[in-house]
């Protein structure tokens, strides 16, 4: 599988999207959260790389005051008509590379979700970026979410194909592993039940910067940043290198 352009991630979505596996599992995704961060229904939220707007909508038809902010026209165009049609005008959403947001201390939780484009930008210095705007956004004591692919895992088990079965379409997806350069290659086909089985072509990846646990915590730390924990997923099990998916949760001290 050969890598896409570094700039993939600005042209590589579209609202098909809304078929894969992993989108019913929103709900609960929120529930978590809002469990896991002891939220009470008051608190402002910034969505960051939201996508159409799935979680930010979920937050809030609960009440929540949301900010949506994704680089994809289609996705915000989409996730305005939503929140509109559902007289949602608690949820603002805003078009544009979330590195030119400059948010000062106005949250009290920050989303990335589904990799909220975490590892997606050209490069080292680029991709760090985004974790200097999450602490710049979130007031002090304010939680930041975001889930990822675990580097442990990438480390232990990549490269490797993984099914998922959906209530709508079953996915394959395909991760390779540049293991000096820290870079993923992910890419995956969708089949929906009842279509005709063909042999699943993947051609190329999307490159994407993966770190490990111990990465995450000194990232944070060094903006004032601490982590409270490393879950495999929406659940209470530690992340590690066995389980695909971390979610970490912090807080902002300073």
């Amino acid at each position: 599988m050969k890598a896409k352009s570094p700039d993939w991630y600005k042209y590589n979505w579209g609202l098909d999207i809304k078929n894969m596996s992993w989108v019913e599992n929103t709900e609960s995704e929120v529930d978590y959260i809002i469990k896991q961060c002891g939220l009470h229904g008051n608190e402002r939220i910034l969505d960051l790389a939201c996508g159409y707007g799935r979680h930010s909508l979920e937050f809030a038809r609960r009440g929540y005051e949301v900010v949506g902010i994704d680089i994809t026209k289609i996705y915000i165009d989409d996730a305005v008509k939503n929140a509109h049609g559902n007289g949602l005008d608690n949820a603002k959403f805003l078009c544009c590379d979330i590195r030119d947001v400059d948010f000062d201390s106005e949250f009290d939780l920050v989303l990335n979700l589904a990799d909220g484009a975490i590892g997606y930008l050209e490069n080292d210095e680029e991709n760090l970026k985004i974790f200097d705007i999450v602490s710049k956004a979130l007031k002090i004591g304010g939680n930041h979410i975001c889930d990822l692919v675990c580097g442990d895992y990438a480390d232990a088990h990549f490269p490797v194909r993984l099914w998922d079965a959906g209530d709508k379409t079953i996915s394959l997806s395909e991760f390779d592993w540049d293991k000096e350069k820290r870079i993923m290659l992910f890419g995956n086909c969708d089949i929906a039940y009842g279509d005709t089985m063909k042999y699943p072509e993947i051609p190329a990846g999307d490159p994407t910067r993966v770190y490990t646990i111990k990465e995450i915590n000194e990232i944070m730390c060094s903006r004032g940043m601490e982590v409270i924990g490393s879950y495999a997923g929406y659940s209470d099990t530690p992340a590690g290198k066995d389980y695909f998916q971390m979610l970490i949760y912090s807080i902002k001290r300073q």
